[in-house]
């Protein structure tokens, strides 16, 4: 008779370490989902814009293809999904033409956009001058049909693309036209399409942010996934510090060793993939002084800024940079005032494993 350690081994892992798909084992940002699905579903929707936020591996792509997945489910919405490294306007006008059956019949019959590839050639008709004429015209005619158009932008980063979309966008909605934006990307990403000039309303759009995931919650997910005791299940949640892609690393390496206690090799595996598929990254992009006060911040999960200074040998305008860039790529958390505490699991192994090399 088989173990229930063989018996779990033999059923496909349902935590993954990939991003951009849904896994099938995850904590769903449920709050998150639900206030945008239910604003965008209003009678009369207040907001046109949203954006989520978060470092890597937050659950950004996920909590983004949950609410599309949802969109999808109402006939009154038809649901684009686009590249942000892409011609924006070009890209939505396109798909909007090949993916919507009513839309694909209304720019044949009524619009030339041979010039830019997509319909027919209309000899009778004038050609359209632009894309940005194509999109408000097509946008008139979903307004006809009582539908509403909702676009989504994963990793925005700013482009200039990106900021005429923006900027387009801006003019339709202020036109009472029924079109909607939901752009995910990095803090620092959306940071600077926020302050590019004219995007005013970008910067005012609603922002949500991917805070850590509830460590009760995924303490239970371990114990009935894995077949954990409580207390075991319990330490591996405190572990991930809520980190939602960690979460998906230790509960793959976990279930991967049908073990019921968390080994060294669970360990290392779980170093190796939060390394290599996000803190190499992070660490990369880390100006020179940001990685030294870092060296030193990782000696504990949490320590004072005194304390800090004091090791250091810094005074507190030599932290106050570094503490600003730190803590808005989501590494460190200030918001205790004087307080300093790391947010990114197994992070002091990550840096003791690079000054090592």
């Amino acid at each position: 008779m088989a173990t229930p350690a063989l018996e779990k081994k033999r059923e496909s892992n349902p935590y993954v370490v990939s991003f951009g798909r849904i896994p099938n084992q995850f904590i769903s940002r449920s709050l998150i989902i639900d206030n945008i699905v239910e604003t965008l579903n209003s009678d009369i929707v207040e907001e046109q814009a949203f954006k989520l936020t978060g470092i890597r591996g937050t659950g950004k792509t996920v909590t983004l293809s949950a609410i599309v997945r949802e969109m999808n489910q109402h006939p009154q919405w038809v649901v684009v999904n686009l590249k942000s490294g892409g011609d924006i306007t070009g890209d939505l006008v396109a798909n909007l033409y090949s993916e919507v059956s009513f839309l694909t019949k209304y720019v044949d019959a009524n619009l030339n956009l041979s010039a830019f590839g997509i319909g027919l050639n209309l000899s009778k008709k004038s050609p359209v001058a632009s894309l940005d004429v194509a999109l408000k015209k097509i946008l008139q005619e979903i307004q006809r049909k009582k539908k509403r158009l909702l676009v989504t932008i994963d990793e925005v980063h700013k482009t200039d693309a990106i900021v005429d979309f923006i900027q387009e966008f801006q003019i339709l909605i202020r036109e009472d036209l029924p079109v909607y934006l939901i752009a995910a990307g990095l803090y620092e990403d959306v940071e600077s399409v926020e302050n590019t000039d004219g995007l005013t309303f970008f910067l005012r759009a609603a922002t949500y942010e991917m805070t850590p995931l509830n460590l009760n919650m995924i303490r239970e997910d371990y114990r009935k996934t894995l077949r954990l005791d409580t207390g075991t299940a319990g330490k591996l949640a405190e572990m991930t510090k809520g980190y939602a892609f960690a979460y998906q690393v230790f509960g793959k390496y976990m279930w991967e060793s049908g073990g019921k206690s968390i080994t060294n090799e669970v360990l290392d595996q779980a170093d190796e993939a939060l390394a290599r598929m996000v803190y190499d990254k992070i660490w990369s992009e880390l100006a020179p002084r940001d990685r030294w006060f870092l060296n030193y911040l990782v000696q504990k999960d949490t320590m004072s800024v005194e304390e800090l200074l004091t090791i250091t040998k810094k005074k507190h305008n030599e932290w106050s940079e570094p503490r600003k860039r730190l803590a808005a790529k989501g590494i460190i958390d200030v918001s205790v005032r004087g307080r300093i505490a790391l947010k990114l699991p197994r992070l002091r192994e990550f840096v003791k494993n690079r000054a090592e090399e």
